[in-house]
């Protein structure tokens, strides 16, 4: 029999009492009853229900929770009783709980490769893992305030990129049997999170082996875990490992963070990333939100008088002449001319004579639509005169005009500007796999695109299209080749997000002549909020090319800088942040 007569009950919620509860927990395990338990995670603290005399002190235990943290009471086996204490300010938690029985478990039989496990040693590893979770919407850790290791704390352990050194996962594991002497040397998961960029298979998957395979060899019997009963990729990977669910409770205390948790989800809750930063900003603030059409991404901002209308980025502060500038690209290129910028050569298609002199002239080409949006219809580095007629034939399915530019090596990099001022800079990487000698070239895009659609709601994706076939053809493999055990390989040549592109953060290292020249052009345009693209040789340099602007930038593509605190400034600048 796997579990204690303690256990037994729990699961059978049959608690007559809390008080009787702690009071056989003890006489089933020979034990006097145990102190009450808190162990701090670093971002809030788990209470172990159980070790708590009565219902009244595990409440005011979880009303003592600090400002910022988020504390979560486990193993509650009557929570009514708790709720009842504080009806107004706790709450029952929606997540699952699920737990793997270390019997049960099998070893996977063949490995990912590519990257290392290894725990939390030093400050950058605190701060990369931090930076992890802040992407993925999380609470960051502080280390000073973890209990220690000796004392049954917590251990974060990380997955890091073999090739660069980057932090592209983290999880954290707890042994119940050094922090509560638990009789049926249980463990827990908790805060599990793999970076939406990372193009390695499987990292999420091997950090829960790891820490199966290592509480194992500890000798404990079983690993559990809470997962928000929505998450469906989450429970997919737990279910093909074996867990299954546990019928116990979890209660947490009513705040910010919590908030959809307990009120449930409002409409906002349908809004695509880019408007619900923007909207949650402006809740946090106290300024009043209507959700116009969540699908299109519109809402309504009102606060002491003031209404503004937006789509995302998009407002009404943005004029319609402004915004015409920006979508069309010919109109973008002039003004940017005159303002003095540099810029590629541009023109508009026409005969294949025409288009095939304008390559003889520059070599290599640009083609996109003249009003177009998400990197639709743009295909870069085009050499041939068929490459270009039949990226132009693609392009008019977005607009019949279509733009041929010069081509030019470099990094694209999106440079925000906000009120005329530069608030983020970043360096935009085109959707990339990398082989691990096993999976095809189809399968590594899959793998990618599932973890990019879960991390963006749907936003991004990698297309398998003509665009992403053209650029494996020219790389010599096709979707089912094999790549070699750590080989890169670009598989879009443009580096939009929504096609599965990536971000990384420059602004610190952004040269002050590229900030100039972003600001110039927002004002050239006349724009106050706008993502302005260019080819740089870095980001700490100051040559450039611009290649267009974007007025409904996407604010979320840039965390953890503040781009939606700017905007909100903007837009409401005498709204006052409520603690």
């Amino acid at each position: 029999m796997r579990a204690t007569a303690f256990n037994q009950r729990l699961l059978r919620g049959q608690a007559p009492s809390y008080e009787r509860l702690q009071a056989r927990f003890a006489e089933d395990n020979g034990t006097e009853p145990c102190q009450p338990l808190a162990l701090h995670c670093g971002w809030g603290r788990l209470l172990i229900g159980h070790t708590y005399p009565d219902a009244a002190e595990l409440a005011q235990a979880l009303l003592s929770e600090q400002p910022g943290e988020r504390d979560i009471a486990l193993y509650v086996a009557a929570p009514q009783q708790v709720l009842a204490q504080a009806p107004q300010q706790l709450f029952l938690d929606p997540s699952d709980t699920l737990r793997l029985w270390f019997s049960d478990y099998r070893p996977a039989h063949s490995g990912f490769r590519g990257y290392r496990i290894r725990r939390a040693q030093n400050a950058e590893d605190w701060q990369a893992i931090n930076c992890l979770y802040q992407m993925r919407g999380m609470l960051p850790i502080d280390p000073g305030k973890l209990t220690p290791r000796h004392q049954g704390g917590p251990v974060y352990w990380l997955a890091e990129d073999e090739d660069s050194g980057a932090v592209i996962g983290s999880v954290m594991g707890l042994n119940h049997l050094k922090a509560y002497r638990d009789p049926e040397h249980g463990s827990s998961l908790w805060c599990l999170a793999v970076d939406p960029r990372c193009n390695r298979p499987g990292v999420g998957e091997v950090l829960v082996r790891h820490l199966i395979e290592h509480f194992m060899s500890r000798g404990l019997s079983y690993l559990d875990l809470s997962v928000l009963h929505d998450n469906h990729q989450a429970k997919r990977l737990y279910a093909k490992l074996g867990f299954r669910e546990l019928q116990t409770f979890s209660i947490k205390r009513k705040n910010s963070i919590n908030q959809p948790l307990f009120l449930g989800p409002g409409p906002e809750a349908d809004l695509n990333p880019y408007a619900r930063i923007i909207v949650d900003e402006a809740l946090r603030r106290g300024i009043e939100v209507h959700v116009d059409d969540a699908d299109a991404g519109l809402f309504t901002l009102s606060h002491g008088g003031r209404r503004i209308r937006c789509r995302e980025s998009l407002t009404d502060l943005t004029s319609a002449v402004s915004m015409t500038l920006c979508q069309d690209k010919r109109l973008t290129h002039r003004a940017l001319k005159r303002a003095g910028l540099s810029l590629p050569a541009q023109r508009l298609a026409g005969s294949a004579e025409e288009n095939a002199a304008f390559l003889a002239e520059h070599g290599s080409l640009v083609v996109k639509p003249v009003d177009g949006e998400q990197g639709q219809g743009v295909a870069v580095d085009l050499r041939s005169p068929a490459e270009v007629q039949d990226a132009i034939e693609r392009a008019q399915v977005f607009d019949s005009r279509v733009l041929l530019e010069s081509f030019h090596e470099g990094h694209d990099l999106r440079i925000l500007v906000i009120g005329y001022e530069v608030v983020a800079a970043a360096i935009r990487r085109p959707a990339e796999v990398i082989g691990d000698g096993r999976h095809c070239i189809g399968d590594l895009i899959d793998a990618q695109s599932r973890r990019r659609q879960a991390a963006t709601a749907g936003e991004s994706r990698i297309p398998k299209d003509a665009e992403t076939l053209r650029t494996l053809h020219a790389a010599g493999v096709d979707y089912a080749s094999i790549l070699p055990q750590g080989q890169r390989l670009a598989v879009r040549k443009t580096a939009n997000l929504h096609t599965g592109g990536c971000l990384e953060d420059v602004s610190a290292i952004l040269h002050p002549a590229l900030a100039e020249a972003a600001v110039k052009a927002a004002r050239a345009l006349d724009i106050p909020v706008v993502g302005l693209d260019l080819l740089v040789p870095a980001a700490d340099q100051a040559e450039y090319v611009f290649i267009e602007a974007n007025e409904r930038a996407g604010l979320a593509n840039h965390e953890p800088q503040p781009t939606a605190e700017r905007f909100i400034d903007l837009l409401f600048p005498l709204s006052q942040v409520i603690s």
